[in-house]
């Protein structure tokens, strides 16, 4: 079976506070360890050997000249993109952030490797995975009865049936630092569940299927720094200090 990755590259509407702190027009260029983080992910992705064919979706789509590589404009908001890139390149597609710079080959397979039989599946970690992997990241978790989770900017959309659920990722994509006011989405029942500590992951699952119209499930990832992507200078900061101690262990 034939798997496309797509990358998410592009600038969300207005300044980029992050780019411009780094001097470069767009995030996805930040170099980390001498390479921007855009080619980062596409190398990580080749390396897994489950990926044969792989898309960029930026607005400026100039920017992106690697070899093998097809690109795609990017639309007004991550979930239009995502849209339309499932519309033009057709499923399964496996979607990450060109900001996931420390995605290893061996996340991307174990994601792969475990996906439930639904049309959309998104990775987590457990936060005592994130903060062991890195005590210093700050992540915003979700605070479920069978533990605290944080996203891993890993997507896996089977097929069509999988447009179903952009517009829900629109509404997540604008609440995603608001865990409260995403948590109302489910519903009274689920708020009062989380109040109690009775909220579990499996029923927020099935509440997101009723609201998408779709089915959803999870891959719960054992590896803490797949949680962390770079949004913010201090994240910029960590991540590059990882990976000069990852080339630092490995000389």
């Amino acid at each position: 079976m034939t798997r496309t990755a797509l990358v998410l590259a592009g600038v969300r509407p207005g300044r980029d506070p992050l780019a411009e702190f780094a001097g470069v027009s767009h995030k996805a260029l930040i170099p980390i360890g001498g390479t921007p983080m855009l080619e980062r992910v596409i190398a990580a992705l080749r390396a897994s050997g489950r990926i044969d064919r792989i898309a960029v979706s930026i607005d400026r789509p100039e920017l992106v000249t690697l070899e093998g590589v097809e690109v795609l404009r990017s639309s007004t908001s991550v979930s239009r993109s995502v849209g339309e890139a499932l519309e033009a390149l057709g499923g399964p597609l496996l979607v990450t952030t060109a900001d996931h710079a420390l995605l290893e080959p061996d996340w991307v397979r174990h994601f792969l490797d475990h996906l439930p039989d639904v049309d959309v599946v998104a990775g987590l970690a457990r936060d005592r995975d994130v903060m062991a992997a890195a005590p210093d990241t700050k992540r915003t978790f979700l605070r479920f009865r069978d533990g605290r989770f944080s996203g891993c900017n890993l997507f896996h959309l089977r097929d069509r049936r999988a447009l179903r659920a952009i517009q829900l990722w629109q509404i997540v994509e604008n609440e995603r630092k608001k865990p409260f006011t995403l948590l109302r989405r489910l519903g009274l029942r689920a708020v009062f569940a989380h109040l109690a500590g009775r909220l579990t992951l499996a029923y927020a699952v099935r509440r997101i299927e009723e609201m998408a119209g779709c089915t959803a499930g999870i891959v719960e990832l054992p590896f803490g720094r797949a949680a962390i992507d770079v949004d913010k200078p201090d994240d910029l900061i960590l991540v590059r200090r990882i990976v000069e101690q990852d080339a630092a262990a490995r000389a």
